[in-house]
């Protein structure tokens, strides 16, 4: 790794600076599935694979080593989105149990990657529960907060509680939107950029989570409404008030960055426009700190 820290996972945040991160390369087998598994149109594998590349350059010259998932996934282009299948704790791995049921491959085949990279794993989640990475965010070290979704349920809710005694879970239903077959995680609604400052679009986060924020005095860079539906709100810190965000919604950039935000951004029209998955989506951090 590029830093002396010899650790190979840690770090119960999304906005410390990024030091060692899983990523899973787009397969051509897995995406002629896509319309399976609900994706918005064909990807084009050959131009997948360049804004992939490109995505882990990103994640390099900020300082990352990048590290690749490789378990065998069985034709499941959701795969690319590892953020999905695992929470990284400081105890290890806690290897969830999908909601979206084509996708629950997936949890075994992160697990064996994990621990070949030398991450221990803590906690396999089982039936009844399901739970998935988008609805969850490190508020801080020992606060995490879950959205009670289409994709996690409340047995998951209890046993993230249950695999994290030192952590404060705090739950929140999401809205409907589009019902149970669009994916809607809590992280489509909001994004932190630091300790105190969050991109989101209110008119669909739950009021009690826009009062615990205020609470907390974290502000929130407001989303366009025109912007939502191509994930403005989808956004990866690389650091403390620096972030990785999806081209194509300027205002939310520009009003990101008049909060004082470094903004890059990487064309996603094939890895995450057309599957929606954004950059947090897209990558599952192992370290930070």
């Amino acid at each position: 790794m590029s830093t002396t820290d010899e650790r190979t996972f840690g770090g119960q945040t999304l906005v410390a600076p990024l030091r060692r991160v899983l990523v899973r390369a787009p397969d051509p087998a897995d995406l002629a599935r896509w319309r399976e598994f609900g994706w918005l149109a064909e990807p084009d594998p050959a131009i997948a694979a360049e804004q992939h590349g490109a995505l882990c350059e990103v994640l390099r010259d900020a300082g990352a080593e990048v590290v690749y998932a490789e378990g065998d996934v069985a034709g499941d282009p959701d795969a690319v989105y590892v953020f999905d299948p695992v929470i990284v704790s400081e105890r290890g791995a806690l290897i969830l149990r999908p909601g979206k049921e084509a996708r629950r491959g997936e949890s075994a085949a992160i697990a064996e990657d994990l621990r070949a990279l030398g991450v221990p794993v803590a906690f396999e989640m089982r039936a009844p529960a399901t739970a998935e990475g988008g609805d969850t965010m490190w508020l801080d070290q020992r606060t995490l907060l879950v959205g009670r979704s289409y994709r996690t349920n409340d047995a998951g809710i209890d046993a993230l509680r249950d695999a994290m005694p030192g952590v404060e879970v705090l739950a929140f239903d999401l809205p409907r939107v589009q019902g149970p077959d669009a994916c809607l995680h809590l992280l489509s609604l909001l994004s932190p950029l630091d300790d105190d400052l969050v991109v989101g679009y209110p008119p669909l986060m739950p009021i009690r989570l826009l009062e615990l924020l205020a609470r907390r005095d974290v502000a929130i860079v407001e989303v366009p409404e025109e912007e939502f539906g191509s994930m403005g709100p989808n956004v990866l810190a690389l650091a403390p008030r620096v972030a990785l965000a999806v081209e194509g919604n300027p205002e939310t950039r520009r009003r990101m960055e008049s909060a004082g935000v470094d903004v890059s951004v990487f064309e996603g029209s094939e890895i995450a426009h057309k599957g929606e998955g954004g950059p947090t989506c897209l990558t599952r951090p192992l370290l930070r700190g």
